[in-house]
Formats: structure tokens, C-alpha cells, sequence
């Protein structure tokens, strides 16, 4: 089998996963990764890894002239999605404009049949629960902005170009490989990281804001089959865990299962959508029979034992903020 399909994203947390599971089904893989947040050890050493950026053109055309690939798998990204207000040229920069870059390649090459793209459930917005594939998008930040822009551009370019898609709207991924050093996104990880460092765990507000975290392991399968669904083909699925948890009852399980007395901040309250959860329905009924339905403690487990084993994570400090105004104290420190 030829390298027919290309996964962007391929070191980071995700992206690494499902390569796993699309070289379990035997498929060949480029892998794609800058190394900006993942790790080259990531990545499944059955893939052809290639280091380079989605907004690198040349790049990107010569990949798909060479490889003619068949299927894309676009998941590179930077989701820090509270950040994304005081990053908004660089978030426009990696997440929208290297998406196009893509998209592009993808209609002049013309050979690719599917390109499955992880979106997010920022697109929805607040006040829209539980956050239906049916609602009007209503983004309240530049990330979320971004990924809709390139929903709205993958149905466009299916529309002139019959360019199939499938999209992805997962929501507070966790698991194993996911960067724990990262200072701005991963609450699970930003957590077991100030654990494994002796410090207390940093809520934001009262902490009563609620998500339903995911475990990788009911994500990643299901984005890696879709392609093997034709009935997917040009829909887009919520896809994630089913019950909602606070921030705050996040932390306790965590320092529990890390077997450690439960120490907490609260800093200053940031601007941020408070409650994000999502219906599942859809993503059932086409891909029912891959869902596992990992249960909060029994994923953080599995999490603590990967976090233990690598150990703590001094994570980069963003060097290139573009707006400083409103933005929270314990960011500002960062600088």
C-alpha cells in the first residue's frame, strides 16, 4: 500500500492516536508535525514522519504531488482556545490559514476522497445545551472562529469541487501523550503537572465552570473509522464524553487518584464560556459500536499512570503575545 494518507498534527495528543489506530488498520501514513506542541516520540514508528509546517506551501503541494494522497487527516492545531484572544494573528495564521493551505492542495491534487477535519465545540458558543449538530454556530473566541471558518470553508469546497469531508467537534480531550506542560490549555494536564511539582492545583472563578471531559480512547478510534463510513461522508459529529463535570470536582478526582490531599487556588475569573456540553446522538448512530464510554476516574487513572511514568513537564512560555489588555493576571506572569 502506498503512503496514501496524510495525518497533520501527528506528534501532538490526538493526532498520534489516531495514526495508531490507522496503522492498526493498515494504512500508511505520513505524519506531519512541527513539533510546536507534540513530540516526535509520539509518533507511531511505522509512519514516514516529516517535520514541517501546515503554512509551509511549497511544502504542502510538493507532499501531496509526491504522495498523491488519498484521505487527510487535519488536526494540527493550536488549541489553546482562552488564549486565542491575545494571539489572534497567530491563531488565524495556524488554524485557519494553514487549514486553506490544505483544503487547497487537497481540490488541485484531486485525488483525495476524504478530508476529515477535528473541529471543536467552541464553535457553538454559550448558552446552547446541550450543543446540538442542528444549532447555528455562535463563537465567542478567535479559535472557535477559526474552526468554523474552515467548517464553513470544507462545505464550500465540497460544493465547487465535490471534495468530501467528514468534521469532528470533540471537546476536552485527555489522556495519554497529551502535553501536560502546557501553561494555557489541558486543565487535566495543567493539573497533574502542578501535582508532580509540589504545587497547588489553579482553578479559574469558583471553579463551578462544567465540561464533560473525554478519554482519547472515545475520540480517536471514531475519527481514524470515519473514512471507512461513506455515510459519514459530508456530516459533521459531536464526539465525546456524555456527562458533565465542574472544574472543581475535576480536581478532586484527580488528586485522588493521584493519592494526594486536595490543595487549591482560585485566581481571578476569566472571560470564558462557562458551561460546555454536547449531545452525542448523531455520532452514536453512525459509529455506536466504537464508543467505550471510559468514565472520568477510570481515564485520569489511566492518565496519572502515563503523567507518573514520564514525569513533570516545564512547558514553552508563548513568546509571542500579541494583545496584553484583559488579559488574566496568571497569564501575565508567564510573559
Amino acid at each position: 500500500m502506498n503512503n496514501n494518507i496524510l495525518v497533520t498534527g501527528a506528534a501532538g495528543f490526538i493526532g498520534s492516536h489516531v495514526c495508531d489506530h490507522l496503522v492498526n488498520s493498515g494504512y500508511s501514513i505520513v505524519a506531519l508535525d512541527d513539533l510546536s506542541g507534540g513530540f516526535e516520540d509520539n509518533v507511531n514508528p511505522s509512519c514516514t514522519f516529516i517535520r514541517g509546517s501546515i503554512n509551509d506551501v511549497d511544502l504542502i503541494n510538493r507532499l501531496f504531488a509526491e504522495y498523491q494522497f488519498q484521505y487527510v487527516f487535519h488536526l494540527a492545531a493550536y488549541a489553546a482556545e482562552g488564549l486565542s484572544h491575545f494571539i489572534r494573528r497567530f491563531n488565524y495564521n495556524n488554524n485557519l490559514i494553514g487549514s486553506i493551505n490544505l483544503i487547497n492542495a487537497s481540490v488541485n491534487t484531486g485525488s483525495v476522497k476524504c478530508f476529515v477535519f477535528t473541529s471543536s465545540i467552541a464553535v457553538y458558543g454559550k448558552n446552547q445545551l446541550p450543543m446540538t449538530e442542528d444549532q447555528t454556530p455562535l463563537p465567542e473566541d478567535p479559535y472557535g472562529i477559526a474552526k468554523f471558518a474552515v467548517e464553513m470553508d470544507l462545505k464550500a469546497a465540497h460544493e465547487m469541487f465535490g471534495l468530501n469531508y467528514v468534521i469532528f467537534r470533540p471537546h476536552n480531550v485527555y489522556g495519554e501523550r497529551q502535553n501536560i506542560g502546557d501553561p494555557y490549555r489541558n486543565v487535566v494536564g495543567i493539573f497533574m503537572n502542578q501535582i508532580m511539582q509540589g504545587k497547588k492545583l489553579t482553578l479559574f472563578g469558583d471553579g463551578m465552570q462544567t465540561r464533560a471531559f473525554s478519554h482519547i480512547d472515545d475520540v480517536a478510534p471514531i475519527i481514524a473509522a470515519s473514512i471507512e463510513n461513506n455515510s459519514a461522508y459530508n456530516h459533521t459529529f459531536n464526539i465525546g464524553a456524555d456527562v458533565p463535570y465542574t472544574v472543581k470536582e475535576l480536581a478532586t478526582i484527580v488528586c485522588d487518584c493521584f493519592g494526594v490531599s486536595e490543595q487549591l487556588v482560585f485566581l481571578e475569573a476569566r472571560n470564558e464560556v462557562l458551561h460546555a456540553y454536547s449531545d452525542h446522538s448523531k455520532v452514536k448512530s453512525y459509529f455506536g459500536h466504537l464508543i467505550k464510554d471510559i468514565t472520568l476516574r477510570d481515564g485520569i487513572k489511566r492518565m496519572v499512570e502515563d503523567a507518573r511514568a514520564k514525569g513533570p513537564r516545564t512547558g514553552k512560555k508563548f513568546e509571542n503575545i500579541e494583545v496584553l489588555r484583559n488579559m488574566p493576571p496568571a497569564w501575565t506572569k508567564l510573559i
